[in-house]
C-alpha cells in the first residue's frame, strides 16, 4: 500500500479549498497525463493528482486501483 498523507485522501478537514474534476485518463508519457473531461481554465495549473476512490466520486467509466479496497475497509 502507498504511503498517503492529508493531501491524498478527501476528508473535510483538507487544509485547502482546491476544486476537483474526475477525468478519464487517456495515457501518459512520462509525468504528462493525457486525459478527458478536465474542468479547468487553459494554463491552470494542476496541484494534485488522486486515484478514483469509488465511495467519494461518481463517474460512468470508474477505474479505482486494487490498494483503495484495502485503504477502505473498516473506514465507515
Amino acid at each position: 500500500m502507498p504511503c498517503l498523507g492529508i493531501f491524498a485522501q478527501r476528508a473535510s478537514g483538507r487544509p485547502n479549498g482546491l476544486g476537483a474534476t474526475v477525468v478519464r485518463l487517456l495515457g501518459h508519457q512520462g509525468v504528462v497525463l493525457r486525459v478527458q473531461g478536465l474542468d479547468a481554465l487553459d494554463g491552470s495549473p494542476i496541484l494534485d493528482v488522486k486515484p478514483y476512490f469509488t465511495p467519494f466520486d461518481r463517474a460512468p467509466w470508474p477505474v479505482e486501483p486494487r490498494w483503495v479496497a484495502r485503504l477502505m475497509r473498516g473506514y465507515f
